[in-house]
């Protein structure tokens, strides 16, 4: 009798343990085998977007950490950014295949950032058209495309490796350009050097959606990096001057009332510019007014750490230069 109990718990135990490691499985099946889901979340009727996570690039996130999005139209579905690796770009790819059975015809990058534009690639593969501002010509012949792609086959290794590559567009667009694909509007506006000399936004009348690219953040500091940051606050005046109902930003979720959100850029990048301007203009020591400026608002918010203080030399040197 003791052994018949002893052999039912002995089944019991193999059963539970086979229930735990199959709904395991099934639960990384579902973030993917390797941890990164790329998860389309409807904003609009035709458009959805993916929400990149607020760290900074890494092997472990497969440098996930800018949005994409992208448009079903009867002509073809139209994606807005690449992400940040090869793989993800696949992982979207298969996202927008389940959403729509519409062939994807174009890309439209916001600018020629790493973090948007290493999937690009596997979008050409495909067949869609690239479009992207002339400014973009520059970066991709520059040393510094070159050495950023070589650091990010060791720092996103091997998600970014010797097969990933730097793609240009099929399409160089000026200021502006009307791309209309199955009766839908696309307006692509020139409204760099902001974030990038080249950035560029995307409205979409019919879904009075904006993409705004790196113009807008939400949710974590603003990178800076490089930037114009008086060119970036008057790209702000352009979006609010749209009006969209939505703004999809180049990081962070999506806005329901941009006029909200698009002021936190605004108050940063104004704040690291009155902060700064008085030690840029009189030649003092950046260390100095850095130390002595009031971070108390931004600094815990995701990645201050990480970006600000480059971001505020960024803009000391900037000011210089104007």
């Amino acid at each position: 009798m003791k052994q018949s109990i002893h052999r039912t718990w002995h089944y019991l135990g193999i059963l539970f343990g086979s229930f735990v490691l199959c709904n395991l499985a099934i639960a990384q099946n579902a973030a993917g085998a390797d941890g990164v889901l790329v998860r389309p979340i409807q904003v609009a009727p035709h458009t959805y977007f993916v929400q990149g996570r607020p760290e900074m690039g890494n092997s472990t996130n497969q440098n996930f950490i800018s949005n994409a999005g992208f448009v079903v139209t009867p002509g073809g579905v139209v994606v807005v950014d690449a992400l940040g690796s090869p793989v993800l770009a696949k992982k979207l790819i298969a996202e927008i295949k389940k959403v729509s059975n519409q062939k994807i015809v174009a890309v439209i990058v916001s600018h020629y950032h790493a973090d948007h534009i290493y999937g690009l690639q596997e979008f050409k593969k495909i067949g869609a058209t690239i479009y992207a501002q002339g400014e973009g010509r520059n970066y991709l012949s520059s040393e510094t495309a070159k050495q950023r792609l070589i650091a990010s086959r060791v720092d996103f290794a091997p998600w970014v490796n010797e097969n990933t590559k730097l793609i240009a567009a099929d399409i160089w667009i000026d200021k502006a350009f009307n791309l209309k694909v199955g009766g839908v509007d696309f307006l692509i506006s020139r409204v760099g050097p902001a974030h990038a000399p080249e950035d560029l936004m995307v409205y979409i009348p019919t879904e009075k959606v904006l993409f705004a690219g790196d113009l807008v953040f939400r949710g974590r500091i603003p990178f800076v990096g490089n930037a114009d940051s008086k060119g970036w606050l008057l790209a702000l005046d352009e979006i609010e001057r749209l009006n969209p109902n939505i703004v999809i930003p180049g990081h962070g979720a999506y806005s329901t009332k941009p006029l909200e959100d698009i002021a936190f850029t605004r108050g940063y990048l104004k704040y690291l510019r009155e902060s700064m301007a008085p030690a840029a203009l009189n030649l003092d020591p950046f260390e100095a007014a850095y130390q002595s400026t009031d971070w108390s608002e931004y600094e815990v918010m995701p990645l201050f750490r990480a970006a600000n203080r480059m971001n505020a030399y960024n803009v000391y040197l900037s000011i210089q230069a104007e």
